[in-house]
């Protein structure tokens, strides 16, 4: 079976394991999903996460973070899509919750949060946002 949208399914498995209290998720692996994880590594939403190679095929695993019995992610979504993908420039990428999230932007210099992108001076496609 084909997938029409890998990074909405990511974001749709984080969202739904979070929502059932799981310390881990995994999913099919690709450079672009192994990119994001380290972003939200980074931001400090996930705890770690690690590739697993299984014969030809590769697995990321996400260790959730849980702060006080809560999700530390709250809000996880995807912006742009196949059928309407969202280009911004430098100026107009969102601030999403007045700094409080990040927005995923992938720009021509890689992978980057919207602060970073901001700060570059680049633009590029918003993926999603996190929060």
């Amino acid at each position: 079976m084909s997938m029409n949208d890998p990074i909405a399914d990511m974001f749709t498995r984080i969202r739904n394991a979070q929502r059932v209290e799981k310390r881990s998720v995994q999913m099919p692996s690709s450079k672009l999903k192994v990119a994001i994880a380290t972003l939200l590594r980074d931001e400090g939403y996930i705890e770690s996460f690690n590739v697993v190679q299984q014969g030809a095929k590769a697995d990321l695993s996400i260790q959730l973070k849980y702060h006080a019995g809560r999700p530390v992610i709250e809000k996880i979504e995807r912006v742009s899509t196949p059928g309407l993908r969202v280009y911004r420039g430098c100026t107009s990428i969102p601030n999403v919750m007045n700094g409080l999230g990040v927005a995923i932007v992938s720009t021509p210099r890689g992978l980057m949060t919207d602060r970073k992108a901001r700060a570059t001076g680049v633009g590029g496609e918003v993926l999603g946002i996190v929060a």
